[in-house]
């Protein structure tokens, strides 16, 4: 079986959208089915996963005890933060949002909330994560997510979201990014766009169990900048 395409979680397109028309509009793919490679042992995706869901306990490890506010951009059916809040005794200090287009993972994710008892902390807001008006009222957070995002975009959609993620972070923030190591490898350019946008790099883990995956951590030190609304950050290609 082949490799499952890198990063395909969500859909960056306006909203309203049904999950067949983001499976088959625009030469798309159909990222519902996509999700069934988390089930295949063979497949990268449950690696990456569980080496993500690591740095985010590892991230409330840290923070605790204070209350922490979260964000995830295209966060598919919540499985990475919410997969790690289900086991963790602390986590009615956790608020924030999940953000996806897709209806049927957005259901998912808000059952998954409804079992952790978190529907007053966790929202899953169904929206296109590309546009910045998705987080209007979701942040600041102290932990960012961008899992599944940067291997769908072009390079300038990149570097456009790694210096948005500034406008999405609170003072001090953790942003957990990651891409695969396709041609051209844009990791060290990545690297060096949050340096650029006020980050310094807390890991970088470029070989998940073997996998072509890499996952950034990374801190901001510069102060946070205003959110502004109205713009696109970016648009999957594929």
């Amino acid at each position: 079986m082949a490799e499952p395409p890198e990063d395909l979680r969500s859909v960056g397109i306006p909203a309203p959208v049904t999950d067949a028309g983001a499976a088959a509009g625009g030469g798309l793919r159909d990222y519902l089915a996509w999700h069934d490679a988390y089930d295949d042992p063979r497949s990268s995706l449950p690696k990456r996963l569980r080496r993500v869901r690591s740095e985010i306990d590892r991230f409330l490890d840290d923070t605790a005890p204070r209350p922490v506010r979260v964000l995830s951009l295209c966060a598919g059916d919540g499985r990475d933060v919410l997969g790690v809040l289900a086991e963790r005794p602390d986590r009615a200090r956790v608020t924030g949002a999940l953000v996806e287009i897709l209806p049927s993972l957005v259901e998912r994710a808000r059952a998954r909330v409804a079992e952790l008892g978190l529907d007053a902390a966790i929202e899953v807001r169904e929206a296109d994560a590309g546009r910045s008006d998705a987080y209007v009222g979701a942040v600041p957070a102290d932990l960012v997510v961008v899992s599944g995002v940067m291997g769908n975009i072009s390079a300038d959609d990149i570097h456009r979201l790694v210096r948005a993620t500034r406008e999405m972070a609170a003072p001090g923030a953790t942003v957990l990014w990651t891409r695969g190591r396709m041609e051209p490898d844009l990791g060290p350019q990545i690297r060096a766009w949050f340096d650029e946008a006020g980050f310094v790099s807390v890991r970088l883990h470029d070989d998940i169990e073997g996998t072509p995956m890499r996952l950034g951590v990374e801190r901001l030190v510069a102060d946070p900048e205003p959110l502004r609304p109205g713009r696109q950050l970016f648009t999957f290609l594929r």
